[in-house]
């Protein structure tokens, strides 16, 4: 390869940090070509693009890229394959389910939404990790409890001012 393509290579890495907010590194060496393909398959099932990066290029983007990704370089070693996603705790639960076949993808690291986790021993907390989706579905259950509340207790009153008054005065004792 040459220094020319090299740059190339960096500043498409850079560009591609760049714009995800939820990276992880991974290990899939070893795995043959059909198993390869599978995880291709998965990952691409779930929104999630795979590619295999040679680990001083992808160093070097890391480097180059705004991001702080603190010690996630460290784990740049041996065979490396980066996953985007859009949703922060998808590649975790592509990784797990694909573990129940196989001995590999490894976790090497994952960069999310700005927070750094490093190690295999963390693929259960990022898979329970909710995505942006779940938190906010969350939130407007939440909110819509006590209005909901509040709305049945207004129709139990029979509708009449007097019966609402009744009610919500009952409600507060």
């Amino acid at each position: 390869m040459t220094r020319e393509e090299k740059s190339l290579v960096i500043e498409e890495l850079t560009a591609q940090l760049a714009d995800n907010t939820n990276i992880y590194l991974t290990d899939i060496s070893g795995l043959d070509a059909a198993t390869t393909s599978n995880l291709r398959r998965a990952c691409f099932k779930s929104n999630i693009k795979l590619a295999v990066v040679k680990n001083t290029l992808l160093e070097k983007a890391m480097e180059a890229s705004e991001k702080d990704f603190g010690e996630l370089p460290t784990t740049l070693k041996g065979n490396t394959s980066v996953m985007y996603s859009e949703t922060g705790n998808a590649p975790a639960k592509v990784i797990k389910e694909f573990r129940k076949k196989s001995e590999k993808p490894l976790l090497k690291g994952a960069f999310i939404e700005e927070a750094i986790y490093i190690g295999d021993d963390l693929l259960d907390t990022l898979v329970d990790i909710k995505s942006k989706e779940e938190l906010l579905g969350e939130i407007i259950t939440l909110l819509q409890s006590p209005a909901k509340n509040v709305i049945s207790a207004l129709k139990s009153g029979g509708g009449t001012i007097a019966g609402i008054v009744k009610t919500l005065s009952e409600r507060e004792g």
